[in-house]
């Protein structure tokens, strides 16, 4: 049993105009991390593996959420199950990597269970009283797939996915016309960033910082434009590309260019950590993981539905090399204001009406999740 957390230092508001941040101690004190796990990691939706990854019976693939061990299966009669990866003798894991079999076996004793979680063979376990093998099962979680993504939940009494945040964003990608089912993964970087995991959330749901931060994303989007439209537990961004002045020239002046009959991309934020960006060919899944208090690992993930070769080969890369250009910019500032939250000469700060509302929704969410008992 985790003792409570002192969260009265921090007043939310629904009034943007007169609310404040969260304490700065919110990010820097270690006691945060164990709570943020149990009440909103272990409670939410999280993408954890690709569906290819276990598309034929037999596949699987280990994987964790916040530090709890997980196996995804696909059973020989095509189910798609998740379990908890700790073995019910001993606590060894009963699956590593990923690969394709018929069981799962523990490397510690040799237990063996098939891909539904229910254990077959104990060896040498003759002579146990009050112990039935047939009644032993690997713990369930919750899985569902989304598009490429696998997903899981390890709360029993989670909602489905349709009926959570992700309901009416699938609802609008297929009204949209958009084919996010036929897309594959074309490259994945992983950042580790000196920073707590909210700062990061912070800075991605906001455009206020993109004149200062990100000149050459700057240059791109039409930023009076730039709005962020929040929802019960996730949020929208519009950021419309900027039209081109007379002699600009794509890859040379400007990475986009706004021609007639552009089609519209969508940008979303999933609390507590996933950004989803569609695009009309391609796709990109943004996923903040907390390593520790003041570490964070951002996984970058970019889908398309053809690669292809030649000129649009090129374009991918140079999509995906923009994209690292405006990370590391993140990076840079994400690590500065860490650093700043540690000063003892700061506590709380206040929010632009205008730019920052997203922001105020996230830390509004953080305080509802972390009230719950």
């Amino acid at each position: 049993m985790l003792p409570p957390l002192d969260l009265s230092d921090y007043n939310v508001t629904d009034d943007l105009s007169v609310a404040e941040t969260m304490p700065a101690r919110w990010y820097t004190d270690p006691a945060f991390l164990a709570h943020e796990k149990e009440k909103i990691f272990w409670t939410t939706w999280q993408p954890v593996g690709r569906t290819e990854m276990v598309a034929r019976p037999g596949d699987y693939f280990a994987c964790d959420v916040a530090g709890e061990p997980l196996v995804v299966t696909r059973t020989v009669e095509g189910e798609l199950r998740a379990f908890y990866n700790v073995c019910r003798h001993r606590g060894a894991t009963v699956a590593n990597g990923k690969g394709n079999r018929k069981t799962l076996q523990c490397m510690y004793h040799g237990w063996t269970y098939d891909l539904e979680g229910r254990l077959l063979r104990a060896p040498e376990f003759e002579g146990v009283k009050n112990w039935d093998v047939g009644s032993v099962c690997l713990p369930p979680v919750k899985v569902e797939a989304w598009g490429p993504f696998v997903f899981v939940n390890l709360d029993p009494d989670a909602k489905p996915m349709a009926e959570m945040s992700y309901g009416p964003i699938a609802d609008e990608i297929a009204r949209k016309g958009f084919n996010t089912a036929n897309m594959r993964m074309f490259e994945r970087r992983d950042y580790y960033i000196d920073c707590n995991w909210k700062v990061y959330v912070d800075n991605y749901l906001e455009g206020y910082h993109v004149p200062t931060a990100h000149p050459g994303l700057y240059r791109e989007l039409d930023y009076e434009q730039y709005r962020v439209d929040t929802f019960a537990e996730y949020s929208s961004q519009y950021a419309p590309i900027r039209p081109a002045k007379d002699g600009q020239i794509q890859g040379r002046d400007r990475r986009y260019i706004r021609t007639d009959g552009e089609a519209e991309a969508l940008y979303y934020w999933v609390f507590p950590n996933v950004m989803l960006n569609v695009y009309p060919d391609n796709m990109s899944i943004n996923i903040i993981l907390p390593i520790g208090h003041e570490k964070t690992l951002t996984i970058f993930e970019w889908y398309f539905e053809e690669p292809g070769t030649g000129a649009g080969w090129e374009s991918m890369q140079q999509t995906i090399q923009f994209s690292d250009e405006i990370q590391q910019e993140d990076i840079a500032i994400c690590e500065i204001v860490q650093r700043g939250l540690a000063s003892r000469s700061y506590d709380k700060g206040r929010f632009s009406v205008k730019r920052e509302n997203g922001v105020h929704h996230f830390q509004a969410l953080m305080h509802k999740y972390l009230s719950r008992r």
